[in-house]
């Protein structure tokens, strides 16, 4: 597939000219000396992503100012988490900080997995007052701790989905503006593919983070109550005729190739202008209309996620940076959560990069922040917070923080791959995810409804 490379992607213009500049100033260490941990080498790993493709630039200032050294590795979504996984839950010391994912962090935390964050944050000798960990924003931060409170993580970033509109202009010349509701989507979709060779929708094949808005919009769900009651609901009416609808999207609207595609090549289809329509997280957002290489910076338009008609359900989530229990260099490792999610470190990636998806509140609230996500000239930064809220109200949420999410998120994927595909009617295919889910739950225990 022809466009920028992932490392081109993953940096803004304006940071890119800066970090060639050499000019970016490293943020303060906050406790230990350099003398306490010289010669120290940790381990970190997190699914690839582009806060930590612009923290790896700052790395040897870390190293310099503390004397400890960080191996950092990113591997594919679904590798890192199998792999970390594995890790976890032999209490291996291979790993002395890791990304502490949201569909795995009820069961990460839950089995005991990962380190209690408390001990280092109350500490006044490990972590000075103005590290205020009452900064990071409440609904994000909620999916680091368990039911008593304690904090196993803090949030790097805060996923709020919206929509963009990579070739607005082809939806203005059809008369038509941003779709607000389902049917306004596929209004909209049927006006304008294929216009000016450009496929009206795309997407990435994570179907149980995309799908999911449109599923509860129409008034399905994935469990029945969660956390406390997790029974499957994936045989409903609801689920089937959601699926059928969304599988339609993405052959009937979506570029060639588009069942396979990845986060990057969904994100580089809307760059490279061949396709217009995408709902997903901010950050893939961005570089729409901040990368040099975009060729769509003066035509992108972004908004809201399209609502249903049992409401509006856009994907809110979290991930953070948490210690594995079976570290033996927790201290140093915490060394390094501190410097990577100071106040000074997100300020200059949201300043020199334009990283979005921020979770301290200090920053949302700043005027660079605002100015970051003005994008061609729309206030981006309020739909974001926006998102954030709208997952706080209700909690709806929590059907991707339960402890069984994956497996029956696996089951969703590989189901709406059989109706896309067009193996399986969206009804079967549906009856068959729900059986399999249960199964799993069934033999791990949870008690379902029968």
């Amino acid at each position: 597939m022809r466009g920028p490379n992932r490392r081109a992607i993953l940096r803004s213009a304006g940071g890119a000219s800066v970090l060639a500049s050499g000019l970016l100033a490293a943020p303060p260490i906050l406790a230990q000396t350099k003398s306490a941990f010289a010669g120290t080498t940790i381990n970190a790993s997190c699914f690839q992503t582009t806060y930590f493709e612009y923290l790896k630039a700052y790395l040897p200032e870390f190293e310099q100012k503390t004397g400890i050294k960080v191996n950092f590795t990113m591997q594919a979504f679904p590798v890192y988490n199998q792999r970390t996984d594995l890790e976890l839950s032999t209490r291996g010391s291979a790993l002395d900080v890791c990304n502490v994912t949201f569909i795995y962090s009820g069961r990460w935390i839950g089995a005991g997995w990962l380190t209690s964050l408390d001990s280092f944050t109350k500490d006044p000798k490990l972590t000075p007052a103005d590290w205020a960990p009452e900064d990071f924003a409440g609904g994000p931060q909620s999916a680091m701790q368990n039911a008593k409170g304690e904090t196993f993580g803090f949030t790097w970033e805060a996923g709020a989905m919206i929509l963009a509109a990579a070739r607005y202009d082809l939806i203005e010349k059809q008369g038509l503006g941003l779709p607000r509701t389902f049917d306004e989507l596929i209004k909209v979709c049927d006006a304008v593919h294929n216009k000016d060779n450009v496929a009206a929708f795309t997407a990435d094949k994570l179907h149980h983070w995309n799908w999911i808005p449109y599923l509860m919009g129409v008034g399905g769900n994935v469990f029945k109550a969660p956390p406390e009651n997790l029974t499957p609901t994936l045989d409903t009416p609801e689920a089937a005729q959601s699926a059928e609808w969304y599988a339609n999207l993405l052959t009937k609207y979506g570029p060639d190739g588009i069942l396979s595609y990845s986060d990057d090549q969904s994100m580089r289809s809307q760059m490279s202008g061949r396709a217009n329509i995408r709902t997903q997280a901010i950050t893939w957002m961005v570089p729409l209309a901040k990368h040099a290489e975009s060729t769509v910076q003066k035509t992108v338009r972004y908004g809201l996620m399209p609502e249903g008609p049992k409401g509006n359900f856009p994907g809110s989530n979290s991930h953070g940076l948490g210690i594995p229990a079976g570290s033996r260099k927790k201290e140093a490792a915490w060394e390094f959560i501190k410097w990577a999610l100071s106040k000074e470190t997100v300020s200059m990636i949201v300043k020199n990069h334009g990283y979005p998806s921020v979770c301290r509140l200090s920053v949302i609230n700043g005027p660079e922040f605002k100015q970051v996500l003005t994008l061609n000239g729309q206030d981006v930064a309020s739909l974001f917070l926006e998102v954030l809220q709208l997952g706080g109200k209700t909690g709806y949420m929590k059907y991707r923080t339960v402890p069984v999410y994956p497996q029956v998120g696996d089951k969703i994927n590989k189901a709406m791959e059989r109706v896309a595909t067009r193996q399986q009617a969206a009804p079967a295919a549906f009856k068959q995810a729900q059986t399999e889910a249960l199964q799993d739950l069934q033999k791990a225990g949870i008690k379902v409804d029968l």
